[in-house]
């Protein structure tokens, strides 16, 4: 079952012309009224779009896998497969920024055994082509250094900041 809020973002990025919905929420331009019921009068093609996923939320509060790691996926996969130019990143921090911890920094940050279990994820998004960054001023706060992050993932001076700067230069911010 999808959470309210997947639902609504689902709505809100249908209502501003995304064509990553699926259809277990939405019509897409792709025909799939017959399964889904819905008409789409106004089928958008986006050539273009460089957005940024406000990561600073406790995974643990949110169940399985956060929506934001959800999205960022389904997101940089549609974009690809239609051809949709441009970046995703993922701006994590605060309560969020613990998710890119390697096992050993993860274990001893939230007193699990098991490692972090989102390090698939992680992999998947750069795979992916997402550009996954932790904000310097949440590692400072938690004396985590760069040996404590997962491979591949880029530190910025500070998240909020990186975000300003990205909606700036024409990102659209989506916030988890």
């Amino acid at each position: 079952m999808k959470s309210l809020a997947g639902v609504l973002l689902a709505a809100t990025l249908l209502s501003a012309g995304s064509v990553m919905v699926s259809t277990a929420y939405a019509a897409d331009s792709s025909g799939a009224e017959a399964q889904s019921g819905i008409h789409v009068d106004i089928p958008v093609k986006l050539t273009k779009a460089n957005v940024v996923f406000n990561m600073d939320h406790n995974a643990d509060a949110m169940g399985d896998t956060p929506e934001g790691i959800v999205y960022m996926r389904m997101m940089a996969t549609r974009f690809a497969k239609q051809g949709v130019k441009g970046q995703i990143v993922g701006a994590f921090h605060g309560d969020g920024g613990y998710l890119l911890l390697n096992d050993a920094a993860y274990n001893k940050f939230t007193g699990a055994t098991t490692g972090n279990p989102y390090k698939d994820a992680i992999a998947q998004l750069q795979k992916l082509g997402v550009d996954v960054e932790e904000c310097g001023v949440t590692m400072k706060a938690h004396h985590w250094t760069n040996k404590d992050l997962l491979p591949g993932v880029k530190v910025n001076a500070a998240a909020i900041a990186r975000i300003v700067q990205l909606v700036q230069e024409g990102y659209v911010q989506l916030h988890y």
